[in-house]
């Protein structure tokens, strides 16, 4: 029987959210989406897609150059230049960096990289605008050029010591891959058969950096947010001087006055250049944003944390550079609220079973732990679709590192579990023994952002295993925008995801029905992509990984809450948007992480819990069982 059986789901193939057009079209405030309607819609949606991630690559190879300079000004040229060879080994789409000052042409300054003829062609010019930008301390910024079929641009960025900058000619293939991936995520294509189914420390008396490697290097340090800085100025500034200095550090952040003391952010410039910038209006004094820190020690189960500055509520505003510009996701969820409750714990794993993750993407490395490629066994879990790298983005990039984007989750782990290949598609198989792998390795969450119409046993019963021992599953409901249910989000062990943008309003492309628990943010979201970039993508495929976060984050608030309870926490503190009560489109609403986690830190072990869910067929089960920890023993 076992022959027939595999030999059918094998056919089945899983992709990443594959799912055929079908289902009646709905009916939400009013508006009924014909085909057409439908597939504008998602057009819309992916040249949005694709512009903010084109705005993300620019932001990201400002903010590399910016660092750059500040951590080489001054020395020499060897060292400038193995500074720029090792920039550009982190980020290859950076073809050429040139180091220059006002005495040296393009030609002449410290250069590593290349372009052929016909790029340098159209580089050329834009590189001797960005040169005469930087000289006159200014940044510059190209149009976008194209050169062989691929997209480029030029950027100018000045040093804060006058007389050098940063030129970059930039491949932006990120933005094509995009596209590629989301006609294929939002189902604009038929799914192609191919292939195989900062916060900153310094010494307190000094001010000179140092580096806190343990918590016990705290002692002698302080803590600045850091791109932030403290001024006191000799002569009060007018409104017009105060308008003018916004404009120059660029800044969307009005200033905060304290007596006679100003606090300005800005979008671009660290501390230190901050400080520079302030010489030139007669102030008293221009200092970091030093933090001030209650005398606790890090959660127990938690990694080290980075410091958190502190806020004029009680809300927390991670420092992660591009945070404030494009995560509009998770203060729409409260979840900087909810970071006052927990910041979650490495204890409680998340497992997601995807494309797998890239291992080496510096927002990622460190929170990642041992999975398994199920695609190609003895390889690692590494992704080659980019799709799992997003999703494990919104569950956990590293936060408060100053850098690129902020997950969900500050300490809670993630397990990459390969299980669909280079096309974003894996069979029912690969799929089943992801699952059981991650439950027997100790997932307490696993995020699903895949799916088919086929209700397939097999499949089913890896379901009944994870969800038997206590794991909450999470998955996204599909991106055709039917009501027709999808597996595994409507398996009934299942915790299934519908997709919000940023007015609280169904995502057009989203999959409804009867089935769904919660909504969450789906539309342009912001994380981590691979080869040390980041991408902006749609889908209930983006929508999945905050649910899951957020199941993580409460399991951590409150291990002893079973899998259950930890869904209808979701559900019962879920922010009521669509039509009143229950519906289709959001089921209980869309997810708010700070009354979840409240309600998770009030409930006690001995909060009743709901029926579970029984095996259909328990022999069945064990016969599937056995399959597999006799492949795992051999």
């Amino acid at each position: 029987m076992w022959k027939y059986v595999l030999t059918f789901v094998f056919v089945i193939a899983l992709g990443t959210l594959l799912f055929p057009r079908g289902g009646n079209e709905p009916q939400y405030e009013g508006l009924s989406l014909s085909p057409t309607a439908e597939m504008q819609m998602k057009h819309a949606t992916l040249k949005q897609d694709m512009q903010l991630t084109a705005d993300l690559c620019r932001s990201q190879c400002s903010l590399e150059l910016q660092r750059m300079l500040l951590q080489k000004n001054g020395e020499s040229a060897a060292e400038k230049l193995k500074g720029l060879q090792e920039l550009q080994k982190e980020h290859p789409h950076m073809e050429q960096l040139i180091w220059v000052t006002p005495e040296q042409s393009v030609d002449h300054g410290i250069s590593v990289g290349g372009l052929n003829d016909e790029t340098r062609t159209v580089a050329v010019p834009e590189l001797r605008k960005a040169k005469a930008a930087t000289d006159r301390g200014s940044s510059y910024q190209s149009p976008a050029l194209s050169s062989n079929g691929e997209t480029y641009f030029v950027l100018g960025v000045p040093s804060t010591q006058a007389g050098s900058g940063l030129l970059g000619v930039v491949k932006q293939s990120i933005v094509k891959h995009v596209e590629d991936h989301q006609l294929k995520n939002l189902r604009i294509v038929t799914y192609p058969n191919e292939g195989k189914y900062k916060v900153e420390s310094v010494d307190s008396r000094t001010l000179e950096d140092v580096k806190v490697d343990h918590p016990e290097q705290n002692e002698g340090t302080s803590h600045y947010t850091v791109n932030q800085v403290v001024v006191r100025f000799k002569k009060e500034p007018t409104p017009a001087e105060l308008a003018q200095i916004q404009s120059e550090i660029r800044t969307t952040r009005p200033h905060h006055k304290l007596g006679y003391t100003y606090v300005f952010e800005s979008e671009h410039m660290e501390a230190k250049q901050l400080m520079n910038y302030f010489q030139k209006w007669n102030v008293e004094y221009a200092e970091p944003h030093f933090l001030y820190l209650t005398n606790t020690t890090v959660p127990s189960g938690s990694a080290e944390s980075p410091v958190t500055p502190v806020q004029d509520t009680s809300t927390i505003t991670p420092n992660d550079s591009l945070y404030r510009r494009y995560q509009w996701n998770l203060p729409l969820i409260e979840t900087e609220l909810g970071w006052d409750i927990s910041k979650g714990s490495k204890d409680v794993i998340v497992a997601v079973v995807d494309t797998g993750v890239d291992m080496n993407h510096p927002d990622l490395k460190n929170q990642l732990i041992e999975g398994i490629n199920v695609v190609n066994t003895g390889a690692l879990p590494l992704d080659d679709v980019g799709h799992g790298t997003h999703v494990a983005g919104v569950i956990g990039a590293i936060v408060n590192n100053n850098l690129g984007v902020a997950g969900m989750s500050w300490y809670n782990r993630v397990m990459p579990i390969k299980v669909l290949d280079q096309t974003g598609a894996g069979s029912t198989y690969a799929v089943a023994q992801g699952i059981i792998w991650a439950t027997d390795h100790g997932a307490k969450v696993i995020n699903m952002s895949l799916g088919n119409y086929a209700d397939a046993n097999f499949l089913h019963d890896a379901i009944r295993y994870a969800y038997d021992h206590d794991v909450v599953l999470i998955a996204a409901s599909g991106n055709d925008n039917t009501d027709r249910p999808g597996f595994p989000a409507a398996y009934p062990e299942v915790f299934a995801v519908a997709a919000a943008d940023a007015n609280k309003n169904k995502a057009s492309f989203s999959n409804y029905g009867d089935y769904i628990d919660v909504a969450a943010p789906g539309v342009s979201i912001a994380s981590t992509y691979p080869n040390n970039q980041y991408a902006a993508l749609s889908g209930t495929s983006m929508a999945s990984p905050h649910v899951t976060a957020l199941a993580a984050l409460i399991r951590s608030v409150n291990p002893a809450l079973k899998n259950q309870e930890v869904m209808q926490i979701m559900r019962d503190t879920a922010q009521d948007v669509g039509p009143k009560g229950k519906d289709n489109y959001f089921g209980y609403g869309l997810i708010d992480v700070a009354a979840a986690l409240k309600s998770a830190k009030g409930v006690n072990e001995t909060t009743k819990a709901h029926e579970n869910v029984s095996l259909d067929n328990p022999s069945w089960t064990q016969r599937f069982l056995d399959l597999f920890h006799d492949k795992y023993s051999k």
